[in-house]
């Protein structure tokens, strides 16, 4: 390969065309036009048969293997035919792959879990996916400490479960977590469900291992918890969605377990009265307020179809619910009376209209399971036009009061299907069939639909990505929003992987 220095003709020009082996995807536009398989045959058995060697049994699956599981996505929306699937179970070994796939100039997509919904992971026709599946070690618990280091294939209930045995707790949590990889979560700097009390992904991390575009490993694995050595290195890897390293460890905070957990489901008459309860719960119960999920009627009466030994937690209709986790480390038995107090004077100003705490860890579960089905649940619906964005908290109310009359006024009988993480303007801000419509009828409408949204978003200083990535299916939006940060972002991404072999074709 030629030697490229960041800015040069050839790296910005490599930079917006993937290389030989990789074709462009077949079901949307990378905005790119590659050579065709046929030309590269030769060198691409080469590369095969190298891989196999380096990686040993059961470390490479081609195209005789079955790939399904590697190149479908949740929501049905990319396909591509990867030129093979690696596996390697070591960093060594990611490095070694880094290194003949930049010699022979063909573009990677590393991948976890594989739960992504925008597409991030998913391989154009021609490239490289490089699972880390089979790097799942965890590598020490420090209970002294109150950290982990884990490997990137590592899921995340796996991570749950070795802080929970050390007495700790890490912090994460999401729907997904038994599918979904720590190297994942990280890469796209997944939120979830305790983002309220502990923040996304990102504050969770002490310290990555990455293996580099050039195959060389940055190792900053120390969880330290004061480093002001120069730049914050990890943190440019955090979100960066696979393109500008490969996450092979990590160096995670965890926090005390909780001793105590009370679990309700509130019902209010409307999205200001949640965000006002919100307010008073913050304020009486502090840093023990772990969790606040608001949901409509339309998504429990879509759950309660498609879970139907579920039962209806309040046993009538109300227009939206609120679901309320609060822990404490400290042992005792004062907790779910404070919270019973916060409800009870909530209740006295009007906020709440009913309410159920649950009285044992499995009725906990069933609300949370109500919470947590919502986005499957969506299917029983018909087609559901999702948006993963988020807005100042404070202005969900008037954003949501502006968004759906808009919504309505262009598609009738829309059915809004707004629900997330209350306490931290994560709305999934998702769209429901109108009953009237077909689903190809539907579908044409994304775009119209897609631009009410984003504009408001925009008008609110609100992101159009909270906490899914931009992956494939937001980059062209970002593009268009934030052209200044895009800029900067390219630049880095061409100082870093000029080849332009990691990831191509996402979030820039």
């Amino acid at each position: 390969m030629p030697s490229l220095s960041p800015g040069s003709d050839m790296s910005e020009k490599l930079l917006s065309s993937p290389p030989c082996l990789a074709a462009e995807f077949e079901d949307y536009v990378l905005g790119v036009k590659t050579a065709d398989l046929s030309q590269c045959d030769t060198d691409r058995m080469a590369l095969l048969e190298r891989l196999a060697a380096l990686l040993g049994p059961d470390g490479l699956l081609d195209a005789d293997d079955d790939l399904t599981r590697y190149i479908s996505e949740p929501r049905g929306r990319f396909h591509g035919k990867p030129l093979a699937v690696v596996r390697p179970d070591s960093t060594e070994k990611v490095a070694g792959v880094v290194l003949l796939c930049r010699e022979y100039g063909v573009a990677m997509v590393p991948q976890g879990g594989h739960t992504g919904l925008v597409g991030g992971a998913s391989a154009a026709r021609g490239e490289l996916i490089i699972s880390l599946e089979r790097m799942r070690s965890v590598r020490e618990v420090d209970a002294a400490d109150g950290s982990l280091v884990v490997e990137a294939g590592c899921t995340l209930s796996a991570v749950r479960e070795a802080a929970a045995e050390a007495g700790l707790l890490y912090p994460v949590s999401l729907a997904s977590e038994g599918t979904a990889t720590i190297g994942g979560t990280l890469a796209t700097n997944a939120g979830g469900n305790l983002t309220i009390r502990y923040g996304n992904t990102r504050e969770q991390v002490l310290g990555l291992e990455v293996v580099l575009a050039d195959g060389r490993v940055l190792d900053e694995l120390s969880p330290l918890r004061k480093d002001n050595s120069g730049y914050d290195l990890k943190q440019l890897f955090v979100g960066s969605e696979g393109t500008l390293g490969i996450i092979t460890a990590a160096a995670l905070r965890l926090e005390p377990a909780p001793r105590q957990t009370v679990t309700a489901m509130v019902a209010t008459a409307s999205v200001d009265h949640g965000l006002e309860l919100l307010a008073r719960l913050r304020s009486h119960l502090g840093e023990t307020l772990s969790a606040c999920e608001f949901l409509p009627r339309l998504a429990l009466d879509l759950v309660l179809q498609y879970l139907p030994d579920s039962r209806d937690p309040l046993g009538q209709h109300y227009p939206w619910y609120v679901l309320i986790q609060a822990d404490s480390g400290i042992a005792g038995d004062w907790l779910e009376a404070a919270v019973l107090d916060g409800l009870s004077g909530a209740q006295s100003e009007g906020l709440i209209a009913d309410a159920v705490v649950a009285d044992s860890q499995a009725r906990a579960r069933e609300l949370w399971q109500l919470r947590e089905a919502i986005s499957p649940a969506q299917k029983v619906g018909g087609v559901s036009l999702k948006h993963d964005i988020s807005v100042p908290v404070g202005r969900i109310p008037a954003f949501i009061a502006q968004a759906i009359p808009a919504l309505e006024q262009a598609v009738p009988g829309i059915r809004p299907c707004i629900f997330g993480h209350l306490g931290d303007g994560n709305l999934h801000f998702n769209l429901t069939q109108p009953e009237s419509m077909n689903a190809a009828e539907y579908r044409a409408l994304e775009p119209a639909c897609n631009r009410i949204v984003f504009d408001l978003v925009r008008q609110f200083n609100g992101s159009i990505a909270a906490e899914h990535g931009v992956g494939l299916l937001r980059r062209e939006e970002l593009a268009d929003g934030q052209r200044l940060k895009v800029e900067i972002m390219t630049r880095i991404k061409q100082a870093l992987d000029p080849a332009n072999l990691l990831n191509p074709g996402k979030v820039i």
